[in-house]
């Protein structure tokens, strides 16, 4: 796609990107937002279908199935892509084979399937731009990042899972938003939302919707983040810098993981405290990053 498009942007639209079991999608709906949403398990489109059933029919939900993926990079065959259900974790599933092979490597089962291919540009032009655009797809975020370049508007506020193996990868985030015009930027670690978390009231997006949020949902968005946690993306890289710390020694396969010296648990234990008092979150959790453009109210 060449041209750049003038796609209307809806404040009344969220794309969910990722939709899982629907634990965002609900909140969104609950809000008063339209959302389209998407998902490449079949299983998982199924069961939301069922339990949206009410939303879908009165159209302030629509569920596009199928698997948004970087064209250029991955194999496809007819308009399919392989996607790789995970049996251990619903929300591992993925269609990127490092990612699959990482997975099995910790011990989870995969299960190959063959499944639409998701034309992520195509839906923006159908249905406008969103306010909200949430992305959590599993080693293919950066695929609905780089479609908007394509749009002359950009959706307010965009959230997605930022990358725990290098602060290189990090770096490459935060400058693909700044071209994009995402000039403020927020670390959420998703871990301890449950704990953290509650919908303001007054809300500051949509209606209010009491929520206890679930393990591995995004949370709260927009302007209900915390206003004083908006950083520039200097900050947000210092901030970085701190949390791949913690990855690369108590992560899934970091350094002190797997220490069965004496004294080790002790050391593991000062080293999250440490850690702790930087990033004010858990350790080594894991994050989303929340970006603010520039054009938002």
């Amino acid at each position: 796609m060449g041209d750049i498009l003038s796609t209307a942007k809806h404040a009344d639209l969220i794309y969910d990107v990722g939709l899982h079991r629907g634990e965002d999608t609900d909140f969104y709906l609950r809000k008063g937002f339209r959302v389209v949403a998407f998902d490449a398990n079949p299983e998982l489109v199924r069961l939301c279908q069922e339990r949206f059933r009410t939303h879908v029919e009165s159209g302030q939900l629509t569920i596009v199935e199928g698997a948004i993926v970087d064209i250029d990079k991955t194999a496809c065959t007819n308009g399919k892509v392989a996607f790789f259900k995970n049996k251990s974790g619903t929300s591992w599933g993925t269609t990127q084979d490092s990612w699959a092979e990482r997975n099995q490597a910790m011990g989870t089962e995969i299960e190959r399937l063959e499944v639409d291919v998701v034309d992520f540009a195509a839906v923006l032009r159908k249905h406008g731009i969103p306010r909200y655009l949430k992305i959590d797809i599993e080693g293919c975020d950066l695929v609905c990042l780089n479609a908007l370049r394509n749009f002359s508007v950009k959706p307010d506020f965009v959230s997605f899972e930022s990358d725990k193996v290098t602060l290189r990868a990090v770096r490459e985030e935060i400058r693909i938003l700044q071209e994009l015009g995402y000039n403020q930027f927020q670390a959420v670690e998703q871990f301890g939302i449950p704990d953290v978390q509650t919908p303001p009231n007054p809300p500051r997006e949509g209606g209010f919707a009491p929520q206890k949020f679930e393990r591995g949902s995004s949370g709260l968005f927009g302007n209900e983040l915390n206003p004083a946690h908006w950083k520039s993306s200097g900050g947000v890289l210092r901030l970085y810098r701190f949390i791949h710390i913690g990855y690369r020694l108590l992560g899934d396969f970091g350094i002190m993981y797997g220490w069965q010296f004496r004294g080790a648990s002790r050391l593991r234990k000062v080293a999250r405290a440490c850690l702790k008092r930087m990033t004010h979150a858990e350790v080594p959790g894991w994050y989303d990053t929340h970006a603010r453009h520039i054009s938002a109210r």
